[in-house]
């Protein structure tokens, strides 16, 4: 933990420099999300992770993912802190433009929602961001 004290100081514009080196925008979203995160409050990223529901996989492993249980339009990011009468805070991550929620997202979202969690889709790492920041009631 001491490593990350070093990095407090980093702005939100460096902190979407980071993963720079990746070329998928969602995927960008995610890192920076993390990395901010990780670096500025990890006493809330302790408590976060993404659950790797999308991608290409071949027709083996996707059959095997399914049979264990995996359920199209789960949400990314998971915050597992029970937080203003919610049992914990779902985000369905998105890149800031050209990209919209799935009607299995919608759904899952929806469901959670009337089950007592906190559920949203966010428009990029800093939406989702103000959103978690806003869930756990930092300024």
């Amino acid at each position: 933990m001491k490593k990350n004290a070093n990095f407090k100081r980093y702005t939100d514009r460096q902190i979407s420099n980071i993963s720079s080196a990746y070329n998928d925008t969602e995927s960008n979203e995610q890192i920076n999300l993390f990395e901010y995160f990780q670096i500025k409050h990890p006493e809330i990223w302790v408590n976060m992770f993404h659950v790797p529901n999308g991608g290409s996989r071949n027709i083996v492993t996707a059959n095997r993912l399914k049979k264990e249980g995996v359920k199209p339009g789960v949400p990314d990011i998971f915050l597992e802190c029970a937080a203003n009468g919610f049992h914990g805070l779902r985000i369905e991550l998105k890149k800031t433009s050209g990209s919209y929620a799935t009607s299995s997202q919608k759904d899952w979202i929806e469901r959670l929602n009337k089950n007592g969690y906190k559920a949203d889709v966010c428009y990029g790492w800093i939406d989702a961001k103000e959103k978690i920041l806003e869930y756990m009631g930092v300024e």
